[in-house]
């Protein structure tokens, strides 16, 4: 498979700053750019923004940033599901995940993360793929932000409908191990009945033992 990958970008204008929100971006953009310190969800910052460029240089690798000036405040990445999850076995082409989405605490109102999606989602080779991600409630920052599971997963749910994913039934047991788990997805419009059945057998993997 092709991935084109087709450069688009928005202005939000925010309270604290205006953001550009721009990608896919390369692998040598990213790695010039300073990386907020308090980009800390997944793993250090240094750690994380070394991850970023790395992901940049995939074939089918998306990462698109929210920058204030030459700084990355928040960021989301697509590629292909990790090799341990259930979401890789069946070696699809066209299926990618939304792997991580993190924006700093002071620019995280002011619709900056349904931003990303939405400017992710401008480029039209996002038709060509099944898109998913995966929302557990430990990876959310409830602590930082006072909310309780539910408050939280509603965010993140108006979140990803803005970049079209809407939620999707998985017999996963990491994703129903606790009911604030979601698995949530959006399909191309040029994606194969062949690939949405295959999708369909991914994450209802259980459904014939009974």
């Amino acid at each position: 498979m092709n991935h084109v990958k087709t450069y688009n970008a928005m202005e939000v204008k925010h309270k604290n700053g205006d953001l550009i929100i721009e990608g896919p971006i390369s692998s040598k953009v990213l790695a010039s750019l300073d990386f907020h310190e308090e980009l800390i969800a997944f793993r250090p910052p240094a750690q994380q923004h070394k991850a970023l460029v790395e992901i940049a240089d995939l074939p089918e690798g998306r990462i698109l940033i929210a920058r204030n000036q030459n700084e990355i405040i928040g960021y989301v990445t697509f590629l292909y599901p990790d090799p341990l999850e259930r979401w890789s076995q069946g070696n699809m082409e066209n299926l990618i995940e939304l792997g991580a989405i993190e924006i700093i605490p002071k620019f995280r109102e002011g619709g900056v993360g349904k931003a990303l999606l939405r400017v992710s989602m401008m480029d039209d080779a996002m038709e060509d793929y099944i898109i998913l991600t995966t929302e557990y409630y430990w990876h959310w920052d409830l602590k930082g932000t006072n909310l309780n599971v539910w408050e939280y997963r509603k965010i993140m749910e108006k979140m990803m409908n803005a970049g079209g994913l809407e939620y999707f039934a998985t017999d996963d047991p990491e994703i129903c191990s606790h009911p604030a788990n979601c698995l949530m997805a959006k399909i191309g419009n040029r994606v194969d009945q062949e690939s949405i059945q295959q999708f369909d057998n991914l994450r209802l993997m259980n459904r014939f033992m009974y």
